[in-house]
């Protein structure tokens, strides 16, 4: 069951609890520049949208409601098959994605694969 507080998109708050879900010095980098950043900056929704589009968050059950999005966000990046470099890319790409957003004012595709 959701209540009045659970995030229905990956919230900033979560950012330095990815920090070791990585062996890689470039996604502790990644998360550490990131997470001191304000969530409204591009890299913050940069590294949000990128967040959303690993975890679900679009089709996020009661289950992972349940668990909660810090814990849910580090399971998907601790599990994830696809290389720390493959994510950093992706993060570049949602980037790439956002200031298109924000140049162009055209809607980002939050449940693309990414």
């Amino acid at each position: 069951m959701f209540s009045n507080k659970t995030p229905f998109l990956f919230p900033h708050s979560s950012v330095p609890f990815l920090r070791d879900m990585r062996e890689e010095t470039s996604w502790a980098t990644l998360v550490d520049r990131v997470g001191t950043l304000p969530e409204t900056d591009q890299d913050s929704l940069a590294f949000q949208l990128m967040m959303i589009r690993i975890c679900g968050c679009l089709r996020c059950t009661n289950y992972k409601a349940n668990l909660g999005c810090t814990t849910c966000s580090q399971r998907a990046v601790r599990n994830s098959k696809s290389s720390t470099n493959t994510m950093i890319h992706w993060f570049i790409k949602a980037q790439e994605e956002v200031r298109a957003f924000l140049d162009t004012n055209q809607p980002l595709p939050i449940d693309r694969a990414a």
